[in-house]
């Protein structure tokens, strides 16, 4: 009777070795194209920063001087679109991905991706290349822990989304009050904060990401999950990196 046991059980054992191994395999793909698209979003926006700002500042005369591009950009009311348009392209992107190809969401992410750095080079007139080159590393090993983490964990990171989110809400209420109060103490609390509810967030939305793969997605629906989750990821290193740079970055 032992031996009948034995052989029957056999075949199942292999066959859900050889399932869970494809599954593992498609898995991991899946999870490194999330990556890619993120790591190229990055890459993009860092281009477009770098970029935006050697043609809107004039260092030649041993001073920082706004070219005319940089006058309009900074200094004329051009500066609130500039402010303002990546937050209504994330908005439009997270709410029409599912309508779109994958073609189009991997291009409007792309296209995302420059507009914020055209957004960010203003950092560039604040800190010290330096400083920002610093933090950007501090937050790059930071980030890589933490969705390293939130991949491997066995625990279910899901309670932490409703605090997470509250406090995501309460960070963006803090941030509109303090534009009419200019309070540099409100500012540093946002700032740790901002670290804390991000960093949170990475572990969080990393396994979140992970928990969307499913092995009988077509390449369509797999390359739409992967650009959505490439963008939740980047959205958190940004703040992340932001939040750092407001604590630690040298100023001008």
């Amino acid at each position: 009777m032992s031996t009948f046991d034995r052989n029957t059980q056999a075949p199942y054992s292999v066959a859900g070795t050889h399932a869970e191994a494809g599954i593992d395999q498609g898995l991991r793909a899946y999870m490194l194209g999330v990556y890619n698209y993120m790591t190229f979003g990055l890459a993009l926006t860092g281009f477009f920063a770098i970029g935006t700002v050697m043609l809107a500042v004039d260092s030649s005369g041993g001073q920082m001087a706004l070219t005319p591009l940089g006058m309009a950009l900074y200094g004329s009311p051009l500066k609130w679109v500039v402010m303002l348009a990546p937050l209504g392209m994330v908005l439009w992107l997270s709410f029409r991905i599912q309508s779109m190809s994958a073609s189009t969401a991997r291009t409007m992410f792309l296209i995302y991706a420059a507009v914020m750095g055209i957004s960010l080079s203003s950092i560039f007139l604040v800190y010290t290349g330096g400083s920002i080159a610093r933090v950007f590393f501090i937050t790059a090993a930071a980030f890589g822990a933490l969705s390293l983490f939130g991949y491997t964990t066995k625990k279910d990171l899901s309670a932490w989304g409703s605090f997470l989110f509250m406090g995501l809400i309460g960070i963006i209420i803090a941030m509109i009050v303090n534009i009419f109060l200019g309070s540099s103490a409100l500012q540093f609390a946002i700032s740790v904060i901002g670290v804390l509810v991000f960093a949170g967030l990475t572990a969080y939305d990393t396994q979140q990401i992970k928990e969307m793969y499913y092995e009988g997605d077509g390449h369509e629906v797999a390359t739409k999950k992967s650009v959505m989750g490439a963008l939740r990821l980047y959205l958190d290193f940004i703040n992340m990196f932001l939040m750092l740079l407001s604590l630690f970055g040298n100023r001008e």
